[in-house]
């Protein structure tokens, strides 16, 4: 029971970043398309475009590297924050403040996947 347990994190986990690829790859794509109507700086053009890339492709590349997953969300997260607070650095208070809730929430996934088999199962209340 316990070795089903480490494989249905494994899943949350595979489901979860396939998930964030697809929003940061919509999220990109709609920027992209911006670009169109507005002009934006050459350099953030060509991030984006390497940024929608690697995503695109992540689903099929990065299917069985979880390391090669989160390198490509990460990066694809920077190329779309960095340039903002480099732009307005009043927006680092902000985003500051939304890392608090998602630092507590990875805090509580990372401590649930380690959850070893060594350790007894509390039934009941």
């Amino acid at each position: 029971m316990n070795a089903q347990a480490g494989s249905s994190w494994d899943k949350v986990e595979f489901y979860s970043s396939y998930f964030l690829m697809f929003v940061l790859a919509s999220v990109i794509g709609t920027r992209l398309s911006f670009a169109t109507v507005w002009v934006m700086p050459t350099i953030d053009l060509l991030f984006n475009i390497i940024a929608l890339v690697l995503v695109i492709a992540s689903f099929w590349v990065a299917r069985a590297r979880r390391s090669w997953r989160i390198w490509i969300i990460a990066f694809a997260t920077a190329t779309q924050l960095v340039p903002m607070v480099i732009r307005y650095p009043a927006l680092l208070f902000p985003l500051l403040g939304g890392l608090i809730p998602v630092i507590i929430m990875g805090w509580a996934l990372f401590s649930l996947a380690r959850k070893g088999s060594n350790n007894p199962r509390v039934r009941g209340s």
